[in-house]
């Protein structure tokens, strides 16, 4: 199973952190890193940081616990881990758990990002949904759209999805998805929030493509149930959540997991 959960604390007070632009329009600051390990990258990035309180988001969370039910359902994606560590950020050590992933692309690919690569290749008034049809790419963004809705990913900006060519092999193809910490309930710090937070509403989002409602960029699809190789059920709750009972409430986990799963159950019933 891909999203591990390390808990032996690891020594990472080398690593060099570097702020980058939080694109979602959230408050916060988001610190990204990379190592190299038998000769290739490892990128690790924080959950929303601040430089009085430490790590004080649960974003890196969201990473796993949608790398599982992306397991589940059979969709391509990028694999993290989540390690419990000790890391230095501007002079001070602070313990906290963070995501660490490997490149994705395969040798000889480079990437582009699809906001780019659109604004280069587009023809007149062509809108970026049909866009990713014509190159064929029709199920991977469509599979996109359904996962975007089930967890309510509030950051699918054009940066977001990248395209991978090789020149070699004439080959063009859309990136496995990735970055999903801006989604479920990234944004709430505290229990009230939590209770307060209700699973199935329409909030805005940065979508690259279609409009800034998940639930109705569902619309594109014309009531496809075909994007889904795997089918998620009750009992895959504790599968999603393994190795978490120490580092996240009870009740946000609940809330985590009575999102997806009605959300998912909307998606299946269009």
């Amino acid at each position: 199973m891909s999203g591990r959960v390390i808990m032996e604390k690891q020594d990472l007070t080398y690593l060099q952190w570097s702020r980058v632009r939080n694109s979602s329009g959230t408050a916060g600051t988001f610190l990204k890193s990379e190592s190299r390990l038998d000769g290739g990258k490892v990128y690790y990035k924080l959950s929303n940081y601040d430089p009085q309180r430490g790590v004080v988001g649960h974003e890196c969370f969201n990473e796993i616990v949608v790398d599982r039910l992306l397991d589940i359902l059979g969709v391509e994606h990028l694999n993290y881990d989540l390690i419990h560590a000790d890391i230095e950020v501007d002079g001070r050590v602070w313990e906290t758990y963070i995501c660490a992933s490997k490149d994705f692309k395969k040798r000889g690919e480079s990437k582009v990002t699809l906001e780019n690569y659109y604004r280069g290749n587009a023809l007149p008034g062509e809108s970026r949904y049909d866009f990713c049809v014509r190159n064929g790419w029709k199920d991977t963004i469509d599979t996109m759209i359904a996962v975007d809705y089930i967890i309510l990913n509030r950051d699918r900006h054009g940066a977001n999805i990248e395209v991978l060519r090789n020149p070699w092999e004439h080959t063009l193809r859309i990136a496995p998805l990735f970055d999903h910490g801006l989604s479920l309930l990234f944004s709430c710090m505290s229990e009230e929030e939590i209770r307060k937070f209700d699973i199935l509403e329409d909030k805005r989002c940065q979508n690259y493509i279609g409009g800034y409602s998940t639930y109705e960029n569902l619309g594109l699809l014309n009531g496809r149930k075909d994007l889904f190789s795997g089918k998620l059920m009750p009992e895959d709750r504790e599968r999603i959540f393994e190795g978490f009972e120490d580092a996240l409430p009870a009740t946000l986990m609940d809330k985590m997991w009575n999102m997806i799963y009605e959300r998912y159950k909307v998606y299946e019933a269009l």
